[in-house]
């Protein structure tokens, strides 16, 4: 659009300007050879018209020299704008030749993202019953924790009360050891009173002897060795009593601790057992969490993995639309070119259409200017428009180059 205004002003102002003045330089003319005779026509008035028409060629020339240098910076723009239509073109069969292949590809990516989708679905099925397992264990493993505790309290418990009967246990060995000193010391003292007995009894013997007393009493003197013997019975009685019955309570004290004992050892045992096997139990199941880790590693991992491989795809997902989008403005770019090649066009046209009015106006004056046809010559990739112009006493070249 700018480009057709440009063309439709510059063709307006060219044909005001030179119609304008050629207008006026014939006007002029006319009013001269009308208005004096043939034969009155002298050097003066010849010199003056040719001055005039030396500054109307000038102008002219001026013009044209205007027009061929915006026409040169045109041809110039278009050149620039081949190459760049050249290297776009190249990108574009790069590209399409890319494209050929990644028909392929897009199909082999389509079925390994399909396949890779059913993966995950699966993984992720299997996933969500892992953590349900996984929350299973975690439960369990939390009621196998509980459990462990309270027969830790009760082995703790069985341990303080087996202490407890450790404790009475040595009581009763105290209050054994007690009474043993006791029936000793008991024993002690009966052996000394038997020998004091016998010490008196010796005594009141000897005592008997010396007196030598023949007088026999009627009535019954004591026995002082039945009375003796009785004492000791009696004592003897007393010590084994004591020791005996001190015996029957340490035995049944003791049958009782060791009972108890028997029974913390086996609550004991029992507990070791129950605890060796939730240690088992909690080792299996730590065996098992770590394998579920590790499953959820290796699942995460493949889902990074594929995260990675959906970012690639996006990745050429992006890369066909910025493909798409290249192609777009190298469409563009090609529209511009059709419409710069029609603008070349239609400057060729206007020239030609200059010319030929420049030659009708000459013709009509006949002041022997000539504009020949154009000769056109190329050398590389440029075409070269030359326009010779016979101006007396002057030689005027003015030459457009366009590339092809």
């Amino acid at each position: 659009n700018h480009l057709s205004s440009f063309r439709s002003y510059r063709s307006s102002s060219l044909s005001r300007t030179n119609i304008s003045s050629l207008g006026s330089y014939s006007r002029k003319s006319g009013r001269s050879f009308s208005s004096m005779p043939l034969e009155t026509f002298d050097l003066t008035q010849s010199t003056v018209l040719n001055n005039e028409f030396k500054i109307i060629r000038t102008n002219e020339k001026e013009q044209m020299q205007g027009l061929n240098d915006r026409f040169a910076m045109f041809i110039e723009k278009v050149r620039n704008l081949e190459q760049h239509n050249k290297v776009l073109e190249t990108e574009l069969i790069t590209l399409r030749q890319r494209q050929t292949e990644p028909s392929r590809l897009a199909e082999l990516y389509q079925q390994e993202i399909r396949e890779l989708r059913s993966q995950l679905d699966e993984l992720n099925g299997e996933k969500s019953h892992l953590m349900i397992e996984r929350d299973s264990i975690e439960d369990e493993l939390q009621k196998v924790r509980g459990k462990y505790e309270e027969e830790f309290r009760a082995r703790e418990e069985a341990e303080a009360t087996l202490k407890a009967f450790k404790k009475d246990v040595d009581d009763a060995t105290m209050v054994r050891l007690d009474l043993e000193k006791k029936v000793e010391s008991l024993l002690d003292e009966i052996n000394f009173l038997r020998k004091v007995h016998e010490e008196e009894v010796a005594e009141l013997t000897d005592m008997i002897h010396a007196a030598q007393v023949s007088v026999e009493m009627e009535v019954s003197k004591p026995d002082l060795t039945s009375a003796l013997k009785e004492i000791r019975g009696q004592y003897e009685s007393m010590a084994s009593k004591n020791l005996q019955s001190a015996e029957e309570w340490y035995k049944s004290k003791f049958a009782d601790l060791s009972e108890q004992a028997n029974r913390s050892n086996e609550a004991i045992r029992a507990s070791r057992e129950e605890m060796n096997e939730f240690r088992r139990q909690l080792q299996s199941k730590t065996i098992e969490i770590e394998g579920l880790r590790g499953t959820n590693e290796s699942l995460e991992k493949q889902l990074r993995e594929m995260e990675d491989r959906h970012s690639v795809e996006i990745g050429n997902y992006q890369l066909e639309n910025e493909l798409r989008t290249t192609k777009n403005e190298m469409a563009r770019h090609l529209r511009e070119y059709q419409d710069l090649l029609n603008v070349k066009m239609a400057l060729d046209i206007e020239i030609a259409a200059y010319r030929k009015l420049l030659e009708g106006e000459e013709t009509r004056i006949g002041t022997g200017i000539t504009y020949p046809t154009p000769s056109i010559g190329s050398s590389g990739g440029a075409q070269t428009v030359s326009y010779s112009e016979h101006i007396p006493r002057k030689h005027v070249c003015v030459s457009v180059t366009a590339c092809t």
